[in-house]
C-alpha cells in the first residue's frame, strides 16, 4: 500500500455532462413502474390507506426462532469481547474480532442456507445490526457495507446461478465485500462516473480503469461491486481485490467511525471476465438503486439503536444527577428533552420495524418507505444524540477514557456523537433523499401531465396530454376536499384515533398543496428544492405518526395491561402534528428567494468582507 495519492491517471476520461444529461441518466436508472402499492406514495396522492400498514406486520415466528441463538451469541460477543473505546482509540477492529464475527456467521446473515448462510429475514438482519450499533458504530460499518450494499445483495437480486454458486459460499464464510461507486467528482450525480470498462477484442474480458473514493471496506475487502462506464451507460462488475491492477492507494480517516476501513481504490488495466458483469451491460445504476431499497434499511435500524442507547444514558443521568435539591430530570428544561427523546425513540423503532417487515412481506413497493425511514430516522436520531450531550453537559463532551481515568461512569457520549453524524450522509444524504422522495411523489402527476411541462413535447402530444389531465384532475381533485374518515373514522384505535384522523386530513391537504405547487411553479418546481423539502418532511411526519400508532395498537393488543405504548405514541403524535402544521405554514410563505440570492452573492465573493478579522489560510 502506498501512502501518497497519485494524480488521477484517467481524469481526462471524465464525461462532460450538462445538467439535463445528468438528470436523464438519473431518470433512466429509476424503477419506472410501480409493480405494487406503496403507503407513502398514496399518502402523497391524498389516499391515506392504513390497511397497507395495519395491523402492524408481524415477524415470521420461524425466522425469529432461527435467529434467536445467533442473536444471543452476538449480544454476548459484543458485551464480553468488544472494547469499543479501544477500537475508537486505536482506529482498528482487530483481525481476531473479525475472525470471531466470521465464526458467528455474522457476514452471512441474509445469505440463503443453500449457500452456507443463515438465510434470515431483513427484519432479523436489521435487529442484529442494531444490536451491534448499540455498542460500536465502526463494527456496524464493517458488517453493513459487506451485506447491505456489498456483493451479496446484488448477487441475490440479479446474479446468475453460476455467480451465486461461485461467490455466495465465500461471502457466507466471511469474505468481506465492498461497493465502489463514488469517485472524486461523482457523489449523488452518477452521470459523472469516469471509471471505464472496455470490452476486449476477443470478447473474453473487460479492461477496468479508474479510481473509486470513500469505498467502505475497500481496504480489506476480498470482493467488491464496481460501477464502471461501458460506452455511454454504466454497468456493475464483481471484482476480486487480489487481481493484478487493483490497488489500495490510501486508507481514509474521518471525524467518527475511527476504525472504518474506507479507502481510495485504483484500478489499472484490471482484467474482469465477462461472466463477472452483474445483470448485463448498462444496468449498473438501476441495480444500485434497487439494491438500496433494502440496503439503506440498515441505517434507520442503526439510528434507532443509537437512540435507545442515548435514552438509556439520559434517563439514568436525569434520575441520578442532583441539582438545586432535585434530580435534573425533575427540572422542566431537562424533562422536556427527555420526554421527547423517549417518544421519538419509540417512533424511530416503529418506522424502522415497519419498513423492514414490509420488505420481508414482498407485497408492497417500499422504495419510498425505505428512503423516508432513512431520512427521518437519521435526522430525529441526530437531535436525540445532541440532546443527550446537552443533558450530560461537560461529562458528555468529555471522552470515555477521560471519565474512566477519574472514576466516573464512562458513557461514550462524545464518541456516539462523532460516530452518529455520518448517518445523515451515508447511503443518500438528507438533501438527496428529499429530492428522491419528491421525484417519486410526483410520479403520477408527471405521467398524467408531464408532457404539458416538457419543452421537448410536440404540440400534438401536449394537446392530448391536456385532455387527459383535465379528465384525471376533474375526478381526483374534488376528492381531496371530502373525507369521512378524517372526521369520524378510526374508532378502533381508541385514544389514538384522533391522530389518524389528523393524518388522513393532512394527507389530503398534502396532495392539494403539492398540486398547487406544480401549478404555481410549473417546470421550475424541481428547482424549488426547499419547497419540495417541506412537502417531503410533512409526508415523513405523517408516515411516522401512522407507523407509531399502528405499532402501539399492536403492542397493547398483545398486552392490554401495559398502556405505555399508547402514552409514547400519543406524545410523539402531538409533537409531530405541530411540526406538520408549521411546515404547511411555510410551504409558500418563506424566505427561500431571498436566501437563494444571498447564497449566490456569497459564492461570488460579494460578502467576503464579513470574513475579515480571522487568520487567513496560507
Amino acid at each position: 500500500m502506498t501512502t501518497a495519492i497519485k494524480p488521477p491517471t484517467r481524469a481526462d476520461l471524465a464525461p462532460k455532462t450538462t445538467e439535463q444529461e445528468a438528470r436523464e441518466v438519473a431518470e433512466a436508472a429509476r424503477e419506472q413502474e410501480w409493480a405494487s402499492r406503496s403507503f407513502v406514495r398514496e399518502l402523497f396522492e391524498g389516499d391515506f390507506d392504513m390497511r397497507l400498514i395495519h395491523p402492524f406486520p408481524e415477524p415470521d415466528p420461524a425466522d425469529l426462532a432461527r435467529a434467536r441463538p445467533f442473536m444471543e451469541k452476538l449480544e454476548r460477543f459484543m458485551r464480553e469481547k468488544v472494547d469499543s473505546d479501544k477500537i475508537d482509540r486505536e482506529g482498528k477492529i482487530t483481525p481476531e474480532l473479525v475472525e470471531e464475527l466470521r465464526q458467528l456467521g455474522a457476514f452471512g446473515i441474509k445469505i440463503d442456507e443453500e449457500y452456507g448462510g443463515m438465510g434470515l429475514s431483513q427484519y432479523s438482519y436489521t435487529k442484529a445490526i442494531g444490536l451491534v450499533t448499540s455498542n460500536d458504530g465502526s463494527m456496524t460499518a464493517l458488517l453493513s457495507a459487506a451485506q447491505s450494499i456489498g456483493v451479496p445483495v446484488p448477487l441475490k437480486l440479479f446474479g446468475t446461478d453460476a455467480q451465486k454458486k461461485k461467490y455466495l459460499p465465500r461471502l457466507a464464510k466471511g469474505a468481506i465485500s465492498a461497493f465502489a461507486l463514488t469517485e472524486n467528482g461523482v457523489g449523488s450525480d452518477p452521470a459523472g462516473v469516469a471509471t471505464t470498462a472496455e470490452l476486449s477484442a476477443d470478447g473474453s474480458h473487460y479492461l477496468l480503469n479508474g479510481e473509486k473514493l470513500w469505498c467502505t471496506n475497500g481496504t480489506i475487502a476480498e470482493l467488491m461491486v464496481v460501477m464502471a462506464r461501458t460506452g455511454k451507460k454504466i454497468s456493475a462488475f464483481i471484482v476480486e481485490a487480489d487481481w493484478p491492477g487493483v490497488e489500495v492507494v490510501e486508507r481514509l480517516h474521518f471525524m467518527g467511525l475511527k476504525a472504518i476501513e474506507n479507502g481510495l481504490i485504483r484500478f489499472t488495466n484490471v482484467k474482469v471476465p465477462v461472466e463477472n458483469i452483474i445483470w448485463g451491460e448498462g444496468k449498473g445504476l438501476k441495480l444500485a438503486l434497487v439494491t438500496l431499497n433494502t440496503g439503506r434499511l440498515t441505517l434507520p435500524a442503526s439510528c434507532a439503536a443509537g437512540a435507545k442507547r442515548s435514552l438509556e444514558i439520559a434517563r439514568r443521568w436525569a434520575a441520578e444527577r442532583q441539582q438545586w435539591g432535585a434530580p435534573v430530570g425533575k427540572h422542566d428544561a431537562v424533562a422536556q428533552k427527555l420526554g421527547r427523546m423517549a417518544a421519538d425513540t419509540f417512533a424511530m423503532e416503529s418506522v424502522s420495524d415497519l419498513a423492514s417487515l414490509m420488505a420481508d412481506k414482498h407485497t408492497v413497493d417500499i422504495r419510498l418507505e425505505a428512503a423516508m425511514a432513512k431520512m427521518w430516522n437519521s435526522e430525529v436520531g441526530w437531535r436525540i444524540v445532541d440532546d443527550l450531550l446537552q443533558i450530560k453537559g461537560g461529562r458528555g463532551y468529555e471522552t470515555a477514557d477521560s471519565l474512566r481515568s477519574r472514576g466516573e461512569r464512562p458513557d461514550p457520549v462524545e464518541r456516539m456523537m462523532r460516530d452518529y453524524r455520518i448517518n445523515l450522509i451515508f447511503e443518500g444524504s438528507s438533501e438527496i433523499m428529499r429530492l428522491f422522495i419528491a421525484r417519486e411523489a410526483v410520479d403520477t402527476h408527471l405521467k398524467v401531465a408531464g408532457a404539458l411541462i416538457d419543452p421537448k413535447s410536440p404540440m400534438g402530444t401536449k394537446v392530448k396530454a391536456l385532455f387527459g389531465a383535465a379528465a384525471f384532475y376533474a375526478l381526483w381533485y374534488p376528492k381531496l376536499w371530502i373525507g369521512f374518515r378524517g372526521r369520524f373514522g378510526y374508532g378502533e384505535f381508541g385514544p389514538l384515533a384522533t391522530h389518524l384522523r389528523f393524518a388522513e386530513r393532512r394527507s389530503r391537504k398534502l396532495a392539494r398543496t403539492l398540486f398547487h405547487a406544480m401549478i404555481r411553479f410549473g417546470p421550475r418546481l424541481e428547482k424549488r428544492q426547499a419547497v419540495l423539502g417541506r412537502l417531503v418532511e410533512i409526508g415523513a411526519e405523517l408516515f411516522a405518526i401512522s407507523a407509531t400508532v399502528s405499532r402501539a395498537q399492536a403492542l397493547v393488543k398483545k398486552n392490554p395491561a401495559d398502556r405505555s405504548p399508547i402514552e409514547l405514541a400519543d406524545a410523539f403524535a402531538r409533537n409531530a402534528r405541530r411540526t406538520i402544521d408549521q411546515r404547511f405554514a411555510s410551504v409558500f410563505d418563506n424566505e427561500d428567494v431571498v436566501n437563494y440570492a444571498v447564497a449566490q452573492n456569497a459564492m461570488a465573493g460579494k460578502y467576503a468582507w464579513v470574513e475579515s478579522g480571522m487568520v487567513r489560510e496560507r
